[in-house]
């Protein structure tokens, strides 16, 4: 075991290659290919460079999506389906059923209104209730309805394929909507009477204005309100650490006494880092700093086609434990505790297992907030990744040399099609509403791209081959466990996380044997996390594991710990303190250019200003 705060003399071990093959990250070793015969000489593997430009063409205009995935799906579908009479029944009686109620109501005879889901506000005004607008909304609901049934999985089918199936038939219906409608929505036909028709001229003028922005490639204009570095990201600190994949900014304290051991905050590479600081009443870095904690943030680099080559391991190896490197050298003699937010949290895992492995005993715990480590119940996300589907990105990715913004969004927004797309469509150019800013609006549309060979790496060693979980993720040539991590963990899921479900995330008790603080707190995967106390309508549950206790489905975990209103933020600060020596100590310096680490400039920095 080594002293807290030192670093052993090979923190990162060369990569060896491996009998048969190459060592990589994540993947497993490439079998050598089998001898030919003497005096054959094995024929050259074609040139597919055209092959992978016409599909990087393509993936474009698909936006990243695959047609062959979704043909797969559909043939799949289909001809189960095709064996499935009594299904088809079913769904034929389902459908003459729903035909009937409708023209009972069209004809006045009565029966009950089906209402919207709870989630979907695209009927809320009340010119829905009144003809024929009712009649179109409850056609257009029975609809969605009966394709919910229909789309069900069929035995014998791929589960993935009834998933990719009800999605691109829920994209569809999501266009289809009569709110899309001019002419079949009350809303906008009150807005243009009421205007003129202003509406729908300021509107156009918004969409062209909107399309000539995204041919040009032009950012959308800063906020006024709402700035980096001054209204965003603006908790005082200092950059003490760059390198071309990170700047590493530390805080600047604010009380007095501080606690011993600081903290080393991960965010995800795919978004900019203060989401975690972002308006200074609604800031997490800022609440810890204001708790008496030393606060350390790595904000990532936005790379550029020429980083197409950086790997996963880089983020680990130069990203992760880079960072806690030059933290123990600013506060030299103690452990720190570590913070990963989703993918940082994934990466954090990644790194704490190895230092595990190497006996690097530095980290005096470990918090995952909405991170994965097992992508086995991974949620929708998952319906973009099978082999096809990878191989289709990793074309785009090879030509373009990265994941770009826009590409990486619109799989999000497609996730939450009709409120965050034709929604967002119908107020903007329909109704020609001003949008109000949020930080968080603001901050979401900040999106970062992402490299070629770590994006690959990522989807493949993880979300598709889930190798982590699995004991089958290799680092420097050797595998890895999560089981050897002995730090306690803090582990946070979100209610309704449809990037990383919290059922997910959960998983993290069944690969870990340490002590495990389990957290589930309402709202989404950014939302969730933003829980200042003194919020409304906060709630969260938690309870904890230690090492000798058994293994708890999580269902049977939310029975069995009722949730409580208020923030999770003090649950955590307490939860530090409490793993923290006892004694408060005054503030380290900020930096430490005795060790070769002076300021470099105030936070929030330079690289999340990167475009």
């Amino acid at each position: 075991m080594t002293q807290p705060g030192t670093n052993p003399a090979a923190t990162t071990p060369a990569q060896p290659a491996e009998a048969g093959g190459l060592a990589r990250v994540g993947s497993a070793p490439v079998p050598a290919a089998p001898a030919l015969p003497k005096g054959h000489q094995r024929p050259a593997a074609p040139d597919s460079t055209l092959d992978r430009s016409l599909r990087a063409m393509a993936a474009r205009a698909t936006g990243g999506l695959s047609p062959q995935a979704a043909a797969d799906a559909w043939a799949d579908y289909l001809s189960h389906l095709s064996r499935a009479p009594g299904r088809q029944m079913d769904l034929a009686r389902l459908a003459q059923q729903g035909a009937l109620h409708l023209m009972r109501q069209a004809l006045g005879l009565g029966g009950d209104s089906q209402a919207p889901r709870r989630d979907d506000h695209r009927f809320d005004h009340p010119g829905w209730d009144a003809p024929p607008f009712h009649l179109w909304q409850q056609g257009f609901l029975a609809m969605q309805d009966w394709w919910d049934e229909a789309t069900r999985e069929l035995r014998g089918m791929r589960p993935k394929s009834a998933q990719r199936v009800a999605f691109s038939v829920r994209q569809t219906l999501d266009m289809l909507s009569p709110s899309n409608s001019p002419v079949a929505n009350p809303e906008i036909l009150a807005r243009t009477l009421l205007t003129g028709g202003l509406n729908l001229a300021l509107g156009t003028r918004r969409l062209i204005d909107d399309m000539l922005r995204e041919a040009s490639g032009q950012p959308v204009a800063p906020s006024a309100e709402f700035e980096v570095g001054r209204t965003l990201a603006c908790t005082p600190g200092q950059v003490v650490f760059r390198n071309d994949l990170f700047e590493l900014i530390q805080y600047a304290p604010q009380t007095d006494r501080v606690q011993a051991e600081p903290i080393l905050i991960v965010p995800a590479w795919i978004m900019k880092y203060y989401i975690l600081d972002l308006s200074q009443t609604n800031s997490l870095i800022r609440h810890l700093v204001a708790q008496g904690f030393t606060v350390f943030a790595m904000s990532w680099c936005n790379p550029v086609p020429d980083q197409r080559d950086l790997s996963l391991d880089d983020y680990r190896q130069r990203g992760v434990m880079a960072a806690l490197d030059a933290v123990t050298r600013i506060v030299p003699g103690v452990r720190v505790h570590a913070c990963g937010y989703c993918l940082g949290g994934t990466i954090l895992a990644i790194a704490a297992a190895t230092m595990a492995r190497d006996h690097d005993d530095r980290l005096a715990s470990v918090t995952l907030l909405a991170a994965q480590v097992d992508f086995a119940e991974a949620g929708e996300l998952s319906l973009f990744v099978d082999e096809s589907q990878i191989a289709f990105l990793e074309d785009m990715m090879w030509d373009q040399g990265v994941l770009d913004q826009d590409q990486m969004t619109g799989a999000f927004r497609a996730l939450r099609g009709h409120d965050l797309i034709w929604s967002r469509a119908v107020r903007r150019y329909l109704l020609a509403e001003d949008e109000p800013e949020f930080d968080i609006g603001v901050w979401n549309a900040d999106a970062t791209r992402m490299p070629a060979r770590m994006h690959g790496e990522y989807l493949r060693s993880l979300f598709l081959e889930n190798r982590l979980s699995a004991g089958r993720f290799a680092v420097g040539g050797a595998v890895i466990a999560l089981r050897d991590i002995r730090a306690p963990f803090f582990v946070l899921g979100t209610e309704s996380d449809h990037i990383a479900p919290w059922r997910s995330v959960y998983k993290a008790a069944l690969f870990t044997g340490a002590e495990l603080t389990f957290v589930l707190t309402s709202g989404g995967h950014n939302g969730g996390i933003l829980s200042p106390p003194g919020q409304a309508r906060r709630r969260y549950r938690i309870g904890c594991r230690t090492r000798d206790d058994r293994y708890s489905d999580p269902e049977s975990w939310a029975r069995a710990h009722p949730p409580r209103e208020g923030s999770w933020w003090p649950e955590w600060t307490t939860w530090l303190a409490r793993h923290s020596p006892a004694e408060p100590v005054a503030p380290p310096a900020m930096g430490a250019t005795e060790a070769g680490l002076p300021p470099l400039g105030p936070a929030p920095g330079t690289y999340v200003f990167q475009t």
